[in-house]
């Protein structure tokens, strides 16, 4: 694909154009760019780098594939134990009234890319069908090519894709927006809303109307998760008013609704084999476990240790998937990693000597100036890798050593990540740095 051209597909022109005149300019910028010619203007940069995904995956530009369709029950099953069945009414209220007159559709898909909802206008739905965008659908990039419900799972934010920005020539007569939906109690990727419709309907509002629906599901989400805390404060608050020495109650996700004998801390980081019983616990040390409706009664058997930590293994070989396994005289506990978390934690494995916050700025945004959201970022981290995260500069623990594993193919590594140290990283021009104390491996068997 070529890397330069005279100008970048500007949204707002090409929506204020004719459909078959905006087609046909987005169609030569396809063609030459997947030709390696230079074309007449350059892909939006979330586009390029889907097609190059694409490329690299092996999706064929012009053959329409299918996967296998969810059975009826596959898809209720699905629907059932999916956290966006709670906010489909507001989901519905903000985007269905809409629909109709901009004969639009809406699909809801969960975190593989899997269509469990759909609905609106009734013409476009029947066109839907025919091209495979139906309930039970697997609509993955992987799969079907640039999309606005693929791109947004792997790019993780909004998306929106107008006619031949699509990979797959098939999809052309389309234009579609799609919005990651986060739990906001872990910052878990629950899926994707997405509004399609027909190429003449393409509108550059759309992308930021189904943007702001998809955070008011998640303000929704928010609100009851305070509620169940509430819930769980009522009945934790009289159990702990009798309890000596200090304890707290938590939610399964580790968000504190009560504390007695300690200061308050909004959320403790639980290890992922978690139950009742004697559990060690970081940043609180050895607890005594004990269930309640809605959470976890924890009381602390004795002064917080020192996690004591030896080894720390960061694994990012799997796609959406990133975690920290801290081991130490203790046990071991691990801790699933939000994107963004994964990358600044990728950047000081291969910086052992440390990085400060104007340096991890300009690795992770391509400017040195983004100090206070690295800042806030690392704040956020330390809180759960308590005693392996040193500051000023930031860097591992000198006495921790770190284990670095990658996916086998380094196109793979941090998909959704546009920082350029990472990019560079997936491009080979770029690796694991040692030092000592520490130890930067490649993939681990």
């Amino acid at each position: 694909m070529a890397d330069t051209a005279r100008s970048t597909v500007d949204v707002a022109r090409i929506s204020a154009m004719d459909p078959r005149e905006a087609a046909r300019l987005l169609k030569g910028v396809r063609a030459a760019a997947l030709a390696g010619d230079l074309p007449p203007a350059a892909p939006r940069p979330e586009i390029a780098a889907s097609w190059r995904r694409m490329l690299d995956g092996g999706v064929h530009p012009d053959r329409d594939a299918r996967s296998r369709m969810l059975s009826a029950a596959e898809t209720e099953e699905r629907r059932r134990v999916s956290p966006l069945r709670e906010v489909l009414p507001a989901l519905r209220e903000g985007l269905l009234p809409a629909l109709d007159h901009a004969l639009h559709i809406m699909v809801v898909a969960d975190a593989e890319g899997r269509l469990l909802w759909r609905e609106g206008h009734a013409s476009i739905l029947r066109k839907a069908d025919r091209l495979g965008f139906a309930v039970g659908a697997h609509w993955d990039e992987a799969v079907v090519g640039t999309n606005g419900v693929g791109t947004a799972l792997v790019a993780r934010r909004p998306v929106q894709v107008f006619s031949a920005e699509h990979f797959v020539s098939s999809h052309h007569d389309w234009t579609c927006a799609g919005a990651p939906v986060r739990d906001p109690r872990d910052g878990r990727l629950l899926g994707v809303v997405d509004v399609s419709g027909p190429l003449a309907t393409m509108h550059p509002a759309t992308l930021a109307w189904v943007t702001s629906v998809a955070r008011l599901a998640e303000r929704e989400l928010r609100l009851r998760h305070l509620e169940s805390l509430e819930r769980l404060r009522a009945v934790a608050a009289p159990l702990l008013a009798r309890l000596p020495g200090r304890a707290l109650a938590v939610d399964p996700h580790g968000w504190t609704a009560a504390v007695t004998g300690l200061a308050p801390v909004e959320r403790v980081p639980l290890p992922k084999s978690f139950g009742p019983g004697r559990v060690w616990v970081p940043q609180l040390g050895d607890c005594a476990v004990e269930p309640l409706p809605g959470g976890w009664l924890l009381r602390i058997a004795r002064e917080p240790a020192a996690a004591g930590a030896t080894r720390l293994v960061l694994d990012v070989s799997r796609p959406g998937s990133w975690s920290a396994t801290v081991y130490g005289a203790a046990g071991s506990w691990s801790q699933d990693l939000s994107p963004r978390h994964a990358e600044l934690l990728f950047l000081l494995a291969q910086s052992p000597g440390g990085r400060s916050a104007a340096e991890l700025s300009a690795e992770l945004f391509g400017d040195p100036g983004r100090t206070v959201t690295v800042r806030a970022e690392m704040s956020r981290v330390r809180r759960h890798l308590a005693g392996v995260l040193d500051s000023r500069p930031y860097r591992f623990s000198r006495d921790v050593e770190v284990e670095l594993v990658r996916p086998r193919d380094p196109a793979a590594l941090l998909p959704h990540s546009t920082a350029p140290s990472v990019v560079r990283a997936r491009l080979g021009r770029s690796g694991p740095r040692g030092g000592p104390g520490r130890r930067a491996a490649g993939v681990v068997p």
